[in-house]
């Protein structure tokens, strides 16, 4: 496990990469990389959402051109503030102080969930994973942002050593075991030689077991 896959160390880090999170976030995850995994999500206006980790709502912002019915939940405080400071002017949102792994939602809530940049901090994906499935109901699409695993020994041993990341094979692994189906993946970049983000889509089973 990953030094940030621990939700303490994980939130401590956050009260401080808050500060200067939307200035340094478009340097891996663009509004191009957002937009073409929102057409891949392909949602429609009457979906209700949830968005998972949503952080400063750099993700919701997009689903917001897609959807109005959306509901964010992140652990950290202060990404939430920042949040709730760019949602009261744009567009009032209902966004809660949450753990991933225990979403205060009941269950079939949604018609789909979203999380870009959050599975990487998680330190049981597979059950988290599971519990966003509970939410949705039976047929939605979760659509799931996250770190593709570096090629190289070295870039790969560090990256590991400080947060979850993870190749198709791998997320293939993670999703059959949180029961998903019809899963598929794309990667994205910001620029040659930026690290690749894996973009995951995948369908709850119509009849949940």
């Amino acid at each position: 496990m990953g030094f940030l896959e621990d939700k303490k160390r994980a939130r401590i880090f956050y009260k401080y990469l808050s500060i200067i999170y939307d200035t340094i976030n478009p340097l891996f995850w663009t509004v191009s990389m957002r937009e073409t995994a929102l057409d891949l999500f392909n949602i429609t206006p009457t979906d209700m959402i949830l968005d998972v980790g949503c952080g400063t709502g750099f993700g919701t912002e997009g689903l917001l051109n897609r959807t109005k019915n959306i509901y964010g939940l992140d652990q950290s405080i202060h990404q939430l503030n920042k949040a709730h400071k760019k949602f009261s002017t744009l567009h009032p949102l209902p966004l809660c102080l949450g753990d991933a792994e225990n979403l205060p939602f009941s269950d079939d809530t949604f018609d789909a969930a979203w999380s870009s940049g959050s599975i990487e901090y998680w330190p049981n994906p597979i059950e988290t994973l599971s519990e966003i499935r509970r939410t949705v109901k039976p047929g939605g699409k979760v659509l799931i942002v996250g770190p593709n695993k570096p090629k190289g020994i070295l870039a790969r041993t560090l990256a590991t050593s400080l947060m979850l990341f993870y190749n198709q094979s791998e997320a293939d692994h993670l999703f059959t075991s949180a029961g998903f189906e019809n899963i598929k993946h794309i990667i994205l970049k910001a620029h040659i030689g930026s690290p690749p983000a894996i973009v995951t889509l995948a369908t709850v089973p119509s009849s949940k077991k």
